[in-house]
């Protein structure tokens, strides 16, 4: 690393790109702490907020704030829910800042950790992750979040230790390539990190929810985990296929065991006793394909979803941009 010209890590523009949905309690509070934050970098800077689909009156706070702050503050109103990471890949298509950096709407992750973060980043990384210290996450939320973690690691072969945490510094060229990327189903944490040559992780403060809940209910969270897991790797196939050689296996050797018990030990009558045993394991086995079965049809609903190659979010509207800009985009 010390080898390397620095000079072109260094941050012109920077943007700062915030997925919301139903946060009407905090979201002028992160408007405020974000533009100060921002403003401390000492950057040339914009905010760009993604209405998700948002049902309460966010969209209302959203378009105050690009007309108090024109052309620092852009809104970009989807016409529905899509969901956070195809939110922040619509926040990326419409960037013009150097260095990217992420962050939720909840202020979990305090806005004025994003100065930490540019100073990280213009030392030659190309992607800043950050580590969420004395996380106020529940216990469910923290063991989904080692297990994607792990996963990730062996996808990506980058030992990130948080993958979970969006507030994260990306450069330009890895959103780039990030959006020439066609797949619906997309971890931008891991997508971005697939592309990176120089990564690095930070700590940083976590706190409770400003205001309101978590928008991810268990059955979601349980959801998303499955979604993650199977949109980063094809290994759970390869474990499939090393599970089901087993089975046989022992299928084999089940058989072997069930004859010499039959025709040298026990005789005719023990064969007939064992009948229940017999039962068990072929609802095991039964079990064991359908689950099998239902895993690659899950990988195959991706392939279906990919090859229609629609859009992963449509864009209704874009407040705050000059309208010579709003023209050319």
């Amino acid at each position: 690393m010390n080898s390397k010209n620095l000079a072109k890590y260094k941050v012109d523009y920077l943007s700062v790109v915030v997925p919301v949905y139903n946060e009407e309690g905090c979201l002028q509070e992160l408007i405020d702490r974000t533009l100060k934050a921002c403003g401390e970098t000492g950057k040339k800077f914009e905010l760009i907020l993604i209405d998700d689909g948002s049902e309460d009156g966010t969209c209302e706070i959203l378009k105050a704030a690009s007309k108090k702050h024109e052309d620092t503050v852009i809104s970009c109103i989807l016409n529905r829910n899509y969901g956070q990471h195809s939110a922040i890949m619509a926040g990326f298509s419409i960037v013009r800042g150097d260095l990217i950096i992420t962050i939720d709407a909840d202020l979990q992750n305090p806005p004025e950790e994003i100065p930490r973060l540019v100073a990280k980043a213009e030392e030659g990384f190309d992607v800043v992750g950050t580590i969420r210290q004395q996380r106020r996450d529940t216990f469910f939320r923290r063991a989904a979040s080692r297990a994607v973690n792990k996963v990730a690691q062996k996808a990506t072969g980058v030992n990130m230790k948080d993958y979970g945490c969006m507030l994260r510094a990306y450069r330009r060229n890895i959103v780039e390539a990030m959006l020439s990327c066609r797949e619906n189903s997309t971890f931008i944490p891991v997508l971005g990190n697939s592309f990176a040559r120089y990564t690095c992780e930070i700590e940083v403060a976590h706190n409770d929810r400003a205001a309101g809940e978590s928008k991810y209910s268990v059955w979601k969270l349980i959801n998303l985990q499955f979604n993650l897991l199977t949109c980063m790797t094809t290994f759970p196939l390869r474990i499939l296929s090393m599970i089901g050689m087993f089975i046989s296996s022992l299928g084999v050797l089940l058989g072997i065991y069930i004859l010499i018990m039959r025709y040298f030990i026990k005789g005719e009558a023990w064969a007939q006793q064992g009948v229940f045993t017999l039962f068990a394991i072929l609802f095991f086995i039964c079990g064991f394909q359908v689950t099998a079965l239902g895993l690659v049809g899950e990988y195959i609903g991706r392939i279906y979803d990919d090859v229609r190659a629609r859009p992963r979010y449509f864009i209704e509207e874009i407040l705050g941009r000059k309208k010579k800009e709003q023209q050319q985009s």
